[in-house]
């Protein structure tokens, strides 16, 4: 019995492996049509790579990337020889026109980030807008992705969701950024370094309420690991124990909670007594959970005696 099923189980090996083989040549058989290719690459399991992004890359005239040296290592492992050029923040602007014109003259460009979908939380916006304007074909090929892998594994609603990309690094901006997202109407996914997962964590717990969250960090590699709780409990887990690797933190979406002018009013009119409108305006957006704009213009008119 036990030869029999590996007899069937080397069958299907090499039946998965023809196709696989077959499917590639025919893509390779024919030159890659003139326009500017947006390629999704591993965001960490090199095997994560499609066949259909092998042959673009393959066949593609040139190769943009933010960092050649991380994206040679992706070739490399399937011995594509092409040519390889940074396209990154730095050197958009100066880098933008060349690229603009070799698809104008009718080449193929392949646009790859350091890992997953281009464009997200990466450059190259301005370079497909200024492609599309100009009439040039625009391909998505499509892959692996950082933010769908996290939401699919964080066990939270996954109907609507709102990508907010990294937070600012200072706190003021970070806690900012926040507020804005208190009302979402849908789950959030965030990209953090390892270094201030702690401190975003504690703010997101301070600003949206203790929240159930997820973190995700190392997806896809050898020690994934994905830690479910509350955005408390994750801030206690991760304020001191930093993780390696990047980390997507995947947040529930906060329940609306009707409040009305005159319950803001009451509760500023006592704050006010003791601190300034912008501080005051602080805390009872803290306390009430509403957005601190609205908040602080009752606040203003409050302090200029036109709010009774």
């Amino acid at each position: 019995m036990a030869g029999t099923d590996a007899t069937k189980a080397e069958a299907l090996r090499r039946a998965l492996r023809d196709s696989v083989l077959q499917q590639l040549d025919q893509h390779l058989a024919g030159p890659v049509a003139p326009g500017l290719y947006l390629v999704a690459t591993p965001i960490g399991n090199l095997s994560d790579i499609t066949l259909r992004a092998l042959t673009t890359l393959a066949n593609a005239d040139t190769i943009y990337c933010e960092d050649t040296r991380q994206s040679q290592k992706l070739l490399d492992r399937y011995g594509i020889r092409r040519r390889l050029r940074v396209y990154q923040e730095h050197n958009a602007a100066e880098e933008r026109p060349r690229i603009l014109a070799a698809l104008a003259d009718g080449r193929s460009i392949a646009l790859i980030s350091d890992a997953g979908t281009p464009l997200v939380s990466d450059p190259g916006y301005k370079l497909v807008h200024e492609a599309v304007a100009a009439g040039i074909d625009v391909t998505a090929v499509p892959g692996p992705s950082a933010v769908l892998a996290a939401l699919s594994v964080a066990g939270l609603p996954t109907d609507s969701f709102h990508f907010g990309g990294f937070l600012p690094s200072r706190q003021g901006q970070r806690c900012e950024r926040i507020e804005g997202l208190r009302s979402v109407p849908g789950t959030l996914v965030l990209f953090e370094a390892p270094q201030r997962l702690g401190e975003t964590l504690a703010d997101l717990a301070a600003l949206l309420g203790d929240r159930p969250a997820a973190v995700a960090r190392e997806l896809t590699k050898l020690h994934e690991t994905v830690v479910r709780g509350s955005l408390g409990e994750l801030a206690a887990t991760f304020g001191s124990d930093e993780p390696k690797g990047e980390c997507v933190i995947v947040v529930d979406a906060g329940e609306e909670l009707a409040v009305d002018d005159s319950d803001i009013v009451s509760r500023l009119s006592e704050a006010l007594r003791g601190l300034s409108t912008k501080d005051a305006a602080d805390l009872v957006a803290r306390q009430l959970g509403v957005p601190r704009k609205r908040v602080y213009a009752l606040a203003i008119a409050l302090r200029s005696g036109t709010k009774e």
